[in-house]
């Protein structure tokens, strides 16, 4: 079963990518919270996978965080819920996004995301809400103890920057889910959210 994967991009679309490592080019499907922040081509990318199989093929899931590998895999476990759908909603929404979202029970909130009606966005709450309020607290935590006005102020200035509201929530998002993510002030967020940004493309 293979649980992660390192090694080069050849190719990528908001589907999928190829990496190659060993001499062998892995076909990886991904959400577009891992797309937009992927390397360029031909640099070297570090993905948390989930290998799924089936009678006729084994697929690739690929993340480039573990809380969206966590919340795929949960999305899995509910009832009429498979990979590409699991996928599109992780597309649709920003994982914290996505998580607060369920533990509040906020079914028109979830009817938003393309591909999900009213009984698929109540049965996501009905079967996930126990389990995502106790999904990766400390990873949550570290984007909550930063404190709104810390991250707000930083999300204003990129923004004010020019650069898209969406692509600059998951920025910073992920600069706070890093496993060893510093306490953050304004300035040192903004200069490592232009960095991430500066790949988005």
């Amino acid at each position: 079963m293979i649980a992660s994967i390192n090694g080069i991009i050849t190719s990528k679309s908001p589907e999928s990518l190829i990496v190659e490592t060993g001499g062998i080019g892995y076909q990886v499907f991904i959400p577009l919270s891992t797309y937009y922040q992927l390397p360029e081509i031909k640099e070297s990318v570090s993905l948390y996978i989930h290998t799924h199989v089936r009678e006729d093929a084994l697929q690739l899931y690929g993340f480039l965080s573990p809380i969206e590998k966590q919340m795929f895999l949960l999305l899995t476990s509910v009832s009429g819920v498979g990979p590409k759908l699991a996928r599109n909603i992780l597309s649709g929404m920003d994982v914290l996004e996505l998580l607060a979202a369920i533990r509040k029970g906020a079914i028109e909130q979830l009817r938003a995301i393309p591909g999900i009606g009213p009984k698929m966005a109540g049965r996501l709450v009905l079967e996930l809400k126990e389990k995502a309020i106790s999904l990766d607290v400390a990873t949550t935590q570290k984007v909550e103890s930063v404190g709104d006005a810390v991250y707000e102020d930083a999300l204003s200035a990129l923004i004010n920057l020019g650069y898209p509201e969406r692509e600059t929530r998951r920025a910073l998002d992920r600069i706070l889910n890093e496993a060893n993510a510093p306490a953050y002030e304004v300035e040192i967020l903004i200069k490592q959210a232009l960095r991430v940004l500066s790949k988005v493309g």
